[in-house]
């Protein structure tokens, strides 16, 4: 079983900057072996996708509503992704989540085996 536990969130005004982390942990788990994502869901819509990197970090890809002011990075030897949040926006309040699969990166969350309780992101005007 994996583990997944995201930090940092919190309230920030607009135009501010957050980090979020997501620190993986499991008994047989082997963070390099999972591409890891980042979504997020605001109240009353859908969860959406926000960004993911593939296993070793070569490869990202971003929701279009967050390219240019979020950047996805993860460290390998600390089993932890982080999510870099530029230029904050009223519209980014929502709840965070990490999430991790062990195929290649997607933006389709129902392709992620693991997933965190989330962390809130408030953005005041």
């Amino acid at each position: 079983q994996v583990q997944l536990v995201e930090s940092g969130g919190g309230l920030v005004q607009t135009g501010g900057s957050l980090t979020l982390s997501c620190a993986a942990s499991g008994r047989t788990f082997s963070f390099s072996s999972y591409s890891m994502g980042w979504f997020r869901q605001a109240p009353g819509k859908e969860r959406e996708f926000v960004a993911a990197m593939s296993r070793r970090g070569g490869t990202t890809a971003y929701g279009d509503s967050v390219k240019g002011r979020f950047t996805i990075s993860r460290d390998n030897a600390k089993n932890s992704v982080y999510l870099q949040m530029n230029s904050l926006k009223p519209e980014d309040t929502a709840v965070y989540y990490c999430a991790a699969r062990t195929r290649v990166l997607s933006s389709l969350q129902n392709g992620y085996d693991y997933w965190g309780q989330g962390t809130q992101v408030t953005v005041s005007s």
